[in-house]
């Protein structure tokens, strides 16, 4: 997500249907010498998208799947089709469920965008919690990239404001919560502080985002390594095996 990538193709290749990462936009050059042909569905036809990969038994985040045209026309799901020549710049908009094929021999070079928009903002989060749901890891840490957000972007949009703003309320709630629960069943919290430029953590399990409050249990005590956890009951308050490091 937070560097340039590159593809290259051969002809007849495929990309089969996605969405980008979080609902996130993408910038697409080809920078050739063959052309690429495209196909992209509007976000608000995803839902659809998915209940064909279901009835298939196909996973629409996780499963290589390509969509038959005729049942889109037949569902009334509208269908961006194009060529992509040498030179030419595709913008993925936000959520656009998208396929390609390479007609030729090229290569492209793309990128990911997230717009400073109330509507990539909404999108965005409602992937992070749907991910969650379907025991997909979000590659975009949502709840610190909107902490980021908070601390270094002035934010002129009132709707994009509001939403960053309930997004860090309930963050604090969650926390204040865990923290009662931990203190209540007698647990210490070790303090871990945080360094420059440290990356989000993530379940070693679940793959699920940790923030601020973390369950580290000891891999191996000779090495000094530790597994990072979410706590998604009281049953990891009680386990003995789990200690809390404070994350700022």
């Amino acid at each position: 997500m937070n560097t340039v990538q590159l593809y290259m193709k051969v002809p007849g290749s495929r990309t089969p249907g996605h969405q980008e990462n979080n609902n996130f936009c993408s910038v697409n050059i080809n920078i050739g010498p063959g052309d690429c042909e495209w196909f992209a569905v509007p976000d608000p036809y995803w839902g659809i998208m998915n209940d064909f990969c279901e009835k298939n038994n196909i996973n629409f985040l996780m499963g290589s799947w390509w969509p038959n045209l005729e049942d889109l026309y037949e569902a009334n799901v509208p269908v961006y089709r194009f060529i992509q020549r040498p030179g030419d710049l595709v913008w993925l908009n936000t959520g656009t469920v998208h396929w390609v094929q390479a007609i030729g021999w090229c290569n492209n070079i793309a990128w990911n965008v997230g717009p400073l928009t109330a509507y990539q903002y909404k999108l965005a989060v409602e992937r992070y919690e749907w991910n969650k749901l379907q025991t997909v890891k979000s590659i975009v840490p949502m709840i610190h990239l909107s902490w980021n957000m908070a601390r270094n972007i002035k934010v002129s949009d009132h709707k994009l404001f509001e939403m960053i703003k309930y997004c860090l309320l309930r963050t604090l709630k969650q926390c204040q919560m865990l923290k009662e629960a931990l203190l209540a069943a007698g647990k210490d919290v070790v303090w871990h502080g945080r360094t420059k430029d440290e990356p989000a953590h993530y379940c070693s399990i679940c793959e699920v985002e940790v923030f601020d409050l973390l369950f580290v249990t000891s891999e191996s005590n000779s090495r000094k390594t530790y597994v990072v956890h979410f706590h998604i009951s009281k049953l990891d308050i009680s386990s003995s095996s789990a200690f809390v490091l404070i994350m700022t």
